[in-house]
């Protein structure tokens, strides 16, 4: 892998939106014509949260975002750094020339706002420049505009905390999505006849509008199950305010324990709502169950 050259595309990627997309694509095509590897370049940690001592919440951890790079991009060669604080206050000029060494780059994919090193100094210009010196290609990437506004990930982290998930697909060209594993929960929905699967969103990661969601559930081995989603702290069953991502999935049965599964949002169908008995919610669940079979048979 070592002497293998590598098209990079370097950013942060949250939500790995249609603007992402545009880099994504680009490094892809600079890697065929170099006959390089078509990697990416990000930080674990939202470079905000210590630069700004601000807490960004993010649309995907890092593992999800790995992970969506290669399902919707192709791109398999997901290179992380933690960002620290010596990353922090390293000059632009060393950061540069430490990946460029360390992972043998041939050209470089930045975004128009793409800016590193110590007080954000290295710009998408200065790094163009820097580059073209040593023989290195550059792309500065354009903002993608859609509805005649910039695709941004703060824009998206809105849409999804409205639980407006049809427009935040639109902007991030694939549904919002969850990957966890399934975790034991309070086994009630089998008792009720329709059992859930119960899932976590990982800290730091934006929760959606508490609500039921019309989803599709994949699982390990590759199939997709219709489901409602319920994004909430269970009323009607705890009062310990966790927040808890609970599918129940049409059509399926079987035991999910300790496997992998990923949630795609699709469509709010209403928000949470404390029930009077178990009763009145398993009826609520197969209303909402139908609920979900309509909203993907008008998509259709």
């Amino acid at each position: 892998m070592a002497d293998v050259k590598r098209a990079i595309a370097l950013g942060f990627f949250d939500g790995v939106h249609i603007g992402h997309g545009a880099l994504l694509n680009k490094t892809r095509q600079r890697a065929e014509e170099i006959g390089g590897l078509p990697s990416v370049l990000s930080f674990d940690v939202h470079p905000d949260n210590l630069v700004f001592n601000t807490e960004v919440p993010l649309i995907n951890s890092a593992i999800s975002r790995e992970e969506i790079i290669r399902r919707c991009y192709g791109i398999c060669n997901v290179v992380f750094i933690h960002f620290n604080r010596h990353v922090m206050c390293m000059p632009w000029q060393e950061f540069a020339d430490s990946i460029i060494a360390e992972l043998n780059i041939g050209w470089m994919v930045v975004g128009h706002d793409f800016c590193f090193g110590y007080k954000g100094q290295g710009t998408a210009e200065r790094l163009k420049e820097y580059c073209e010196n040593r023989g290195i290609g550059c792309d500065i990437i354009k903002p993608v505009m859609l509805d005649g506004r910039i695709v941004s990930s703060t824009y998206i982290r809105r849409l999804i905390a409205n639980g407006d998930m049809e427009e935040a697909a639109r902007y991030l060209g694939h549904p919002h999505t969850l990957s966890d594993t399934v975790h034991s929960g309070y086994h009630l929905g089998t008792q009720m006849g329709t059992p859930t699967i119960n899932m976590h969103f990982p800290e730091g990661v934006i929760i959606p509008r508490h609500g039921v969601y019309a989803a599709k559930v994949y699982l390990e081995d590759g199939s997709s199950h219709i489901a409602v989603t319920n994004v909430g702290v269970r009323p009607t069953v705890s009062d310990d305010n966790t927040v808890n991502v609970e599918s129940h999935l049409l059509n399926y049965s079987g035991n999910l324990y300790g496997r992998q599964a990923r949630v795609e949002f699709y469509g709010f169908i209403r928000p949470e709502k404390k029930f009077s008995d178990y009763e009145e919610l398993s009826r609520q669940i197969k209303q909402d169950a139908d609920s979900a079979r309509a909203y993907f048979e008008s998509r259709e």
